[in-house]
């Protein structure tokens, strides 16, 4: 998987892989914060879900073996009957399901697949998946959007990049103040260059011992701006 993005549904971090221009959501993640265990073996046991993951597969997987999915289906609701995404996947050559190890693994599946699942953990989750998928991908046809997304996520390198397009007026309407609160934001959050970029304001205000505030912390968290520091220390 090439392409790794997260978005927060419900105070839950889901991931949304991308493979082959295709993107598949974390059922795993999903599960997450979820009562009981087990959702996702147990929602494949139900044979509502093969019927639909039997038809979905059927209209988007030329090599799709029907046999086996017939034999799952006759078996589906038995006592004895178990499923996991993988003995899918293995058994009728899947497509719309990854079972994928190490960093970043769980359970992957189409959107679809994933839309399905969230209605069955809960209607107004399904909901909120939805919407939170939609405004990413919104965002990944704007860059403005994007940055904002990360920036409200607490990421202080796109909080800091904000501050910058506000400023410029770069992909939207030119706000002074609206650049100055993401650059505040960046800086109180540790972004060295947004505290240089802070300080330097407060210089030009002549507020230096709130210059050298943002300046030495700037410097501890790695930038050279020690002949800075000093050149204000003697102002």
């Amino acid at each position: 998987m090439k392409k790794i993005s997260i978005i927060t549904v419900q105070n839950i971090e889901i991931s949304i892989a991308t493979e082959n221009n295709v993107d598949y959501i974390c059922l795993t993640d999903m599960a997450k914060g979820q009562e009981g265990e087990d959702h996702i073996r147990n929602w494949m046991r139900n044979r509502n879900t093969l019927e639909f993951l039997g038809a979905w597969e059927m209209l988007h997987n030329p090599t799709f073996k029907g046999v086996e999915f017939d034999t799952f289906l006759h078996e589906a609701g038995a006592n004895r009957f178990n499923m996991t995404p993988r003995k899918w996947i293995e058994a009728t050559d899947a497509i719309g399901m990854i079972s994928k190890a190490g960093r970043n693994g769980g359970t992957y599946a189409h959107k679809d697949i994933a839309f399905e699942f969230g209605s069955w953990l809960s209607p107004v989750f399904k909901l909120y998946l939805i919407t939170e998928y939609q405004r990413l991908k919104e965002a990944e046809n704007d860059p403005m959007l994007g940055e904002l997304m990360l920036a409200n996520q607490g990421n202080i390198e796109a909080q800091y990049e904000v501050s910058l397009l506000y400023r410029d007026g770069t992909g939207i309407v030119k706000n002074e103040d609206e650049a100055l609160k993401w650059l505040l934001r960046a800086a109180e959050n540790g972004y060295a260059d947004a505290d240089v970029f802070v300080g330097g304001i407060y210089v030009e205000q002549q507020n230096y011992s709130e210059a050298l505030k943002y300046f030495r912390r700037a410097e501890s968290n790695g930038l050279n701006v020690r002949e800075v520091i000093q050149c204000i220390e003697k102002l």
